[in-house]
């Protein structure tokens, strides 16, 4: 099993170590970091189709990458990057299986080979538009188990590190970098095929598709670590599949759902953060930033969902974003809506996150101590959870007490992994003084 080549980072060192020759076209390490998160992922999903190889197709991709680091300082990004590194990471595959083949390896010579002769130099993504949804369900193959598969997609489709996939797990990293080895060892021996599966298996495969289209909406819409709160090329991608899922399978309204509460929330990008780069928070916000296209769109979704009468978690989701974007102003928001539609969904889905939401929404119409009587049962299973402490010292803010609020923003911040939220925690925390 050739071991996961994937970088982790593009390696700014490499960059640092190279003069651009014309300074005018100079090269930062972010911007190739950039055209990495925004291309990886069609890079391989091309690639595992062109040569039906995860491992090959990883490998070429990583070195195509590692070529770009090398060769774009001095010559500038090219005008197609995708196509650079579409046609890069070909040319290395191809030499990786003649090393092979020249070792005996005649099924990979005569299979990867022929397959390459197919590709055509300087070819791109949108050739077969659905490469990275074939992917997608080749990940998502009932033969692996339901973290492997989400874990799987988040590294190959999300372009999301071993790192912030384990974060996302609350695994250690190492453990997250073994379970990825196994899913790829698995796929490999079990002879997954590169397909979207019939229409007979896709109700037992549609459940894992969906979660981990989530948890990369997620992972862009608020970045588990880093300095940035928003990655909006990862949320821009998890909507490309949803997109691609509800013109496949639209007849399912939990793919509806998702992708509606997904507009929603993508929606309110332009407010969620300052000039400055802070947070601004849901009932701050200027709701004359927020786009009247996706909310049009994702309301219109959720209507569908309602006529359906099929409600599930996702629409159900939607339907709670859906009255926060019908109202001018925070103060007009329909509280006791959102309320009826947390205990349904609370019903549906019994978890602590949900009823951390729930009482969230109990306070907004009961008040604060309401709110921490319902979160008083949460502090076992979410002890560790920054948005529980955060939620604990607003409540205990707005009821006067303060020292008791100063201390919850301590646990908030020193379980919070993301800058900008980190930054925002500390000022709430600074203020509760006295």
């Amino acid at each position: 099993m050739v071991p996961e080549c994937v970088p982790e980072t593009v390696p700014a060192s490499a960059l640092e170590s190279r003069e651009t020759e014309d300074p005018e076209r100079r090269v930062s390490p972010d911007e190739i970091a950039r055209v990495f998160r925004e291309h990886y992922g069609r890079a391989v999903a091309v690639l595992t189709r062109t040569f039906e190889d995860l491992d090959v197709a990883e490998e070429a991709v990583a070195d195509a990458f590692a070529a770009a680091v090398d060769h774009w300082p001095r010559a500038g990004v090219p005008p197609k990057p995708v196509g650079w590194i579409l046609t890069t990471a070909r040319n290395r595959a191809i030499d990786r299986l003649r090393r092979e083949a020249s070792r005996g390896a005649r099924e990979t010579q005569s299979t990867g080979l022929s397959a390459a002769g197919e590709f055509a130099a300087g070819a791109d993504e949108s050739a077969v538009p659905d490469d990275r949804l074939r992917l997608l369900f080749t990940c998502c193959h009932p033969a692996l188990g339901a973290e492997a598969q989400v874990a799987l997609t988040l590294r190959l489709l999300g372009g999301l590190t071993t790192a912030e996939i384990a974060r996302a797990f609350l695994v250690p990293e190492a453990t997250m970098a073994q379970r990825l080895v196994r899913a790829k060892a698995k796929i490999r021996d079990a002879r997954i095929p590169y397909r979207v599966p019939a229409d007979t298996d896709l109700p037992q495969r549609i459940g894992s598709v969906l979660s981990v289209v989530y948890l990369i909406f997620n992972e862009g819409y608020k970045a588990s670590g880093g300095a940035d709160l928003i990655r909006e090329e990862v949320c821009a991608e998890a909507i490309r599949i949803g997109r691609l899922l509800a013109e496949l399978i639209g007849g399912d309204s939990e793919v509806i759902g998702l992708l509606a509460l997904m507009l929603l929330l993508h929606a309110r990008r332009a407010a969620r953060v300052s000039s400055s780069g802070g947070l601004v928070t849901l009932p701050e916000q200027d709701r004359a930033l927020w786009d009247r296209t996706l909310i049009a769109e994702g309301q219109s979704l959720v209507r569908r969902c309602i006529d359906a009468n099929r409600p599930g978690p996702y629409q159900i989701q939607a339907a709670v974003n859906a009255v926060h974007s019908e109202a001018a102003r925070a103060t007009e928001t329909d509280w006791r809506r959102i309320l009826a539609l947390y205990d349904r969904l609370f019903a549906i889905v019994p978890s602590p996150i949900v009823a951390l939401q729930r009482a969230i929404a109990l306070a907004e119409i009961a008040g604060p101590e309401a709110g921490l009587e319902a979160l008083r049962p949460l502090a076992g299973p979410l002890g560790g959870y920054y948005l529980f402490h955060a939620t604990r010292a607003e409540w205990l803010g707005r009821a006067g007490r303060r020292a008791e609020s100063r201390k919850e923003y301590e646990a908030a911040v020193a379980s919070c992994a993301n800058g900008v939220e980190r930054a925002f925690l500390e000022g709430k925390r600074d203020r509760m003084v006295g």
